[in-house]
Order: structure tokens, then sequence, then C-alpha cells
């Protein structure tokens, strides 16, 4: 091996998003330190955690303004806490999206679990610049979403930021890098610039490492998890689905696998499902670091079970707009739930449902008869037209209405809660809930106009 050339690089992927299993990453991290062990000098790995969606990070906001300590990944310490002194004392360096509202909060509560582990003090750097929420940024979403922000009660606005800040800490010497909204697959190629030394614009290199990030970033979804279809694609040990882990090389080309000794199953088809996933246009697949092109790409399996190689991925120029998520307060959600059975179930659903209508005229009902008719019908109650069918003897009639005001939304609980002795017969098993109801706009924003940065954070400001 040419020794100016860096061996190929690790990444292990140990969480899909907030709220996945909290014990993915263990298996990961021993494949990773027995790969480390026999593998060639100098090569490296990381372990990412992908915890954010849209919502995610508005829920992190509110969190973070009932306790200016919270608003990170509410399993942080059941997801990191088992693996952090491993990690720590095999080189195993970990980037995540973790921060998602308050990274800072994040960085200091890996710290404090770092000492309680007896694991030293580890180089926290935390990357910022996407958090888009405060006053100061109001005029540059007013002037890109004009009249559509006129009167919102903003929640959160994030920018989807790059890998740029993530290599630079990584340069820096940061065992660990918290970041808030980055793309996810920059987790990856953040590691794999400062790894491999590639420039910004090395869109090729960049496109296919942002590819690679895209298979890992979804967790267990590449080894089988979402392909999971019993008779049609037919999956083992899905009860133990293990987490996925690639190895990419210096012109950025992948090799996805997954943690050894786990179920589930990497295959040409399980990465072609997941190389397409939420893919626009597969010449163009834009992200804050490059717009990947897999319009020629090619997925062979390999040797050996579970590994498959993804190559043929080229890059070309970013966009040079970032894209935004302003998340805002929409109202109130009402749901009510009430359980019909025996002959005639499906029918004294409907016939609640028709109740319910007439009683809470000014709201517009969402009707599911689950057992029946949910998946299939749709907001305006086209479907419910069609006939009941007498043979279904167990349905459990769903309804739900979004309102501005509180009060109106909670009629339909009191509504539905009714049904008990109003009618029809034989109704059980009420259920009745109310959210505050979050919605989203989206915007493009110069780059220019946000800055973005890391900071390696000084051990006293750990303590």
């Amino acid at each position: 091996m040419n020794p100016n050339v860096p061996p190929t690089l690790l990444i292990g992927c140990a969480a899909g998003f907030s709220g996945d299993r909290t014990d993915a990453a263990g298996p990961v991290v021993d494949t990773l330190i027995a790969r480390l062990a026999s593998g060639p000098a100098g090569q490296r790995a990381f372990l990412i955690f992908e915890t954010l969606a849209e919502r995610t990070l508005a829920l992190a906001q509110l969190r973070r303004r009932d306790n200016p300590e919270a608003g990170y990944e509410p399993l942080l310490d059941p997801m990191l806490r088992p693996v952090l002194a491993r990690c720590l004392a095999h080189g195993i360096r970990i980037v995540s999206n973790f921060g998602a509202a308050n990274p800072r909060a994040a960085a200091r509560h890996i710290a404090r679990m770092a000492r309680e582990l007896g694991a030293g003090a580890p180089r926290i750097a935390v990357v910022e610049g996407d958090d888009l929420s405060g006053p100061e940024h109001r005029a540059l979403l007013d002037e890109a979403l004009g009249a559509r922000m006129q009167g919102l009660r903003v929640v959160s606005a994030n920018a989807y930021i790059g890998a740029e800040p993530i290599a630079a800490a990584l340069d820096a010497g940061a065992q660990i890098v918290v970041c808030g909204r980055v793309a996810d697959p920059s987790l990856t190629v953040g590691p794999a610039m400062s790894h491999f030394g590639w420039r910004c614009d090395d869109w090729d290199r960049l496109g296919r490492a942002t590819m690679a990030g895209h298979l890992l970033e979804c967790g267990a979804q590449v080894c089988g998890g979402y392909f999971a279809d019993p008779g049609y694609k037919d999956v083992p040990g899905l009860e133990a689905v293990g987490f996925p882990i690639a190895e990419i090389d210096a012109d950025g080309r992948c090799t996805i696998g997954k943690a050894d000794g786990t179920g589930g199953l990497v295959s040409e088809a399980t990465v072609k499902e997941q190389l397409l996933y939420e893919v626009h246009d597969p010449a163009a697949y834009l992200t804050p670091d490059v717009v990947a092109d897999i319009s020629e790409a090619e997925v062979n399996a390999l040797d050996g079970a579970d590994r498959v190689a993804l190559s043929g991925v080229r890059g070309h120029a970013r966009p040079d707009r970032y894209k935004v998520n302003v998340c805002h307060e929409g109202g109130w959600l009402a749901e009510g739930e009430i359980s019909y059975a025996g002959p005639g179930a499906e029918a004294r659903a409907r016939l609640a449902a028709e109740v319910l209508r007439k009683r809470l005229e000014g709201l517009s009902l969402r009707v599911d008869l689950i057992g029946a008719l949910s998946i299939f019908g749709d907001d305006a109650g086209r479907a419910l037209a069609d006939t009941p069918d007498a043979g279904l003897r167990d349905v459990r009639l769903r309804v739900a209405a979004s309102h501005t005001e509180r009060a109106q939304a909670e009629r339909l609980a009191r509504e539905v809660m009714a049904l008990y002795t109003c009618g029809p017969a034989g109704g059980g098993g009420v259920r009745t809930a109310l959210t505050p109801r979050l919605n989203t706009l989206s915007c493009l924003l110069p780059r220019e106009a946000i800055p973005v940065r890391f900071e390696l954070i000084p051990q006293e400001q750990l303590a």
C-alpha cells in the first residue's frame, strides 16, 4: 500500500432517527474494534448517530424553552453510555446530530458521562450556525418567505448545513463532534473529508461519500428493517436486526455491511431500496455538500454474506443555497377513538361517525374505521360512502380534527366520550387526546447569509 494513501475508513451507524433502538451501538462498536485490530496500520473508525427529523427539532426547541439545559436527544444517555468508554479507548471517534436544539448542553452531558465512566476528558466540539430560530434571524426568514410568515409563532428554524465544519472539528483533534441540523449524509462526508484530506470541491469523491452516508443514515433500514415483507422479501432474525457499517476508500467508493453476529441482511436489493429512498432525482440528489448523481451507479454483492459494493456515483457542484425548515405553532389536534364489536359493528361505527359530524359543526373531521377503512380513507371521508361489510365484527372508530382554538378542538373529546350512552349501541374503550400541532414551511437561503462554525469546547466549560 502506498504509505501516502490512508487506508479505508470504517463508519458504523447506531441510530437512524430519534427514538431508534438504544442497544444498536454495542454490536457496531464490537465489530469496529475487531476490524481495527485486524486491519492495516492507520485505519480509522467512526461511529455516527443520526437522530433528527423536521419535527424533532421543533420538539427539542420546546423542551429547551422549559429547561435551558434540555433540547438535545432525549435518548442520548442510553444510546451512548454503553459504548462511550470503549470508543474512546479504541480511538473510535463519534459524530452525531444529537445536539438538536442545544449542542452545547449535549456536549456537557457527554463530558459528565465520560467522567462517571472513568473515561477521562474527551475533546468535544460543537458545530453551530444551523439554528435560525432567534429574533436576529427573523428579517432573513421574512424576506425569504414573505407573506407566509405573517402572524406565525415560530418554534424552530434550521438550515441544513454540510460537512465542512465537521471535518474542520476533526482536523482540530475532536474525538466527539456534536451537531444540530446538519444534512444526514454529512455525518459521513465530514469524517471522510478529514481522513482522506479531500477538498470541499472534490465533487466526485464527495458525491460518492454522500451516497455512502445516505445508505447509513437510516440505520437498520439498509440491513433489512424497512425492507422486510414476509413471503415476498424475507429477512432473517429481524428481532435482532443489525445496523450498518461502511468501508470507504480514498476515492469515496464504499462497501456496505452490518455488525457481526446480528440479524437482518445486506443485499443488492436492500442497498438499491435505500439508495433510492427519498431521492427525488437520481441524477441530482441535492445536499449542502454536493449534488450527487447515481444515474450510472452500480450495486454488486461481494464474496461472503452481507457485503455490497456501490460504485459509479458522480458528483456535481453543490447548491449555492441552504434548505431551511421553519416549524411554527399550528393550533391543536384533537383525536378520539371508540370500538364497536359483534354483528353490525361497522354499521354502528359509521353511524357514530355521522352523529359526530352533525354534532361537531364547524370542525372538519377526519374519520377512520380501523379494521375496515383507515389507510385507504381520505380526509374528506369520500371512501366512507362504500357499503359496510356486514361480516366485520371488530371495528375501531377514530375521528380527528384540528383547530386554531383549543376550546373548539376540545369539543371533539367531549362528544366522543358522550357516545358511551348517547349511542349507537355497544361502544367502548374510549381514548381521547389533545396535542399542540406543529406546521412546517421551507425556503432556500444564500449560503453566505448563514455562517457555520465549530468550536472545540474548553474543558473548564465542560465541567
